[in-house]
């Protein structure tokens, strides 16, 4: 990515609430999710271009948390 320019913005209570639940599961700050979120839109709608480099590159996780925990959760299952 490129530089990173600020930029105020005004979000609903209750969306930044599930936001901010959402980071905290995956270890991310509330402003590294948002632009994972909004990063993974773009990129999955082809509106923007995907990243060849590896670092903080969506394409080496491209499932959603809600995908890979499932299958974390089917990991668990299986091995107990």
């Amino acid at each position: 990515m490129g530089k990173k320019k600020g930029f105020a913005l005004r979000i609903d209570e209750d969306l930044l609430n599930a936001i901010e639940k959402w980071a905290a599961d995956e270890f991310r700050s509330t402003n590294g999710q948002i632009e994972w979120v909004i990063t993974h839109a773009l990129r999955r709608t082809g509106r923007l271009k995907k990243e060849n480099n590896n670092e903080n590159s969506l394409e080496n996780n491209e499932n959603l948390p809600e995908e890979s925990n499932q299958k974390n959760i089917q990991n668990n299952d299986s091995t107990q």
